[in-house]
């Protein structure tokens, strides 16, 4: 019996680099759709645009995917260009539905990834699924807008929205916070500029972000929206504090007001218990497991954000 296929989107990137093995560990056969085209024993690449309707149309007719998970974006939050987080976040995905509406057999499961950036500075402590979005950027409007669009997707495609709260791990570009603090660390640098050092985010482990999109993917749900997050929030100061006990290292620290952003929200808490009840999704790591792992890392294998 053939393996079933699943289709990736952004498998190249950061969080692709982690999912595409571990769903081959379960006997999927993955292929993802990237930049550049590519092939090994295991995994074949596509190189496809998802701006571009007809080159979408093209992947998604040859590879007849039984399972989707769409993680291709453009993530960083930073980027210059406002028009291009609306073209991939929001044209991109709809390209990406309206081709695998034209299947002869629809797949069985869409697992469409957005971000809890869409919450924007909520009143709620915790924030469960019921807070009503309030974005503050061109990347959370975005994601925003997708979902929903996505949603006029959910009577003609069984499709899963997650929410995923900030996550990293080896390999992260280092333009995000966290990465770029491991660095400085693990080369003993005497000095690091950082913006607001009392905002705190809910921090997660690639790892255990890959556990719950898996869990999503294999699930009889379709048409529902999940955070997907540790249920903490941690400081920055917090961090350079764990970082500096498990280094031995201290560093001089500045406040860069050009780290700064308007808008900046000071507070980002989730909850995950939709998520437990739903697939009995707990998170297996600690901050302090991930950035031990990534402090003991060498070169980061990639370099892609996501």
């Amino acid at each position: 019996m053939d393996a079933p296929v699943v289709l990736v989107t952004g498998a190249s990137g950061f969080t692709g680099r982690y999912l595409v093995p571990a769903l081959e560990a379960r006997g999927y056969r993955v292929v993802g759709l990237s930049s550049e085209a590519s092939e090994t024993s295991r995994t074949r690449m596509i190189a496809c645009d998802l701006t571009e309707s007809s080159a979408v149309q093209a992947a998604v007719r040859d590879v007849e995917p039984v399972y989707v998970v769409h993680l291709a974006a453009l993530a960083f939050v930073g980027h210059d260009d406002a028009r291009g987080f609306y073209d991939v976040n929001l044209f991109g995905t709809l390209n990406l539905l309206d081709a695998l509406s034209r299947l002869p057999t629809l797949p069985r499961k869409v697992l469409i990834a957005s971000s809890a950036n869409v919450y924007g500075k909520p009143c709620a402590e915790v924030i469960d699924e019921s807070v009503c979005p309030a974005p503050v950027n061109h990347y959370a409007c975005s994601k925003l807008a997708m979902e929903h669009m996505v949603r006029t997707w959910f009577e003609r495609l069984p499709i899963l929205i997650s929410r995923p709260f900030n996550y990293t791990g080896v390999g992260q570009d280092e333009r995000f916070l966290v990465p770029k603090m491991v660095a400085r660390f693990r080369r003993r640098a005497e000095t690091i500029e950082l913006g607001n050092l009392d905002v705190s985010r809910d921090f997660s482990d690639v790892r255990d972000v890959i556990g719950a999109y898996i869990g999503l993917l294999e699930s009889s749900l379709h048409s529902d929206v999940f955070n997907v997050c540790s249920g903490k929030a941690v400081a920055l100061r917090e961090l350079l504090t764990i970082m500096q006990r498990l280094t031995g290292h201290t560093m001089d620290v500045s406040v860069n007001p050009a780290f700064v952003r308007a808008n900046e929200i000071p507070v980002l808490r989730g909850s995950h218990r939709h998520l437990t009840d739903a697939i009995g999704y707990k998170p297996s790591l600690t901050l302090r497991d991930t950035l031990s792992w990534m402090l003991q890392a060498g070169a980061p294998h990639e370099r892609g954000g996501g």
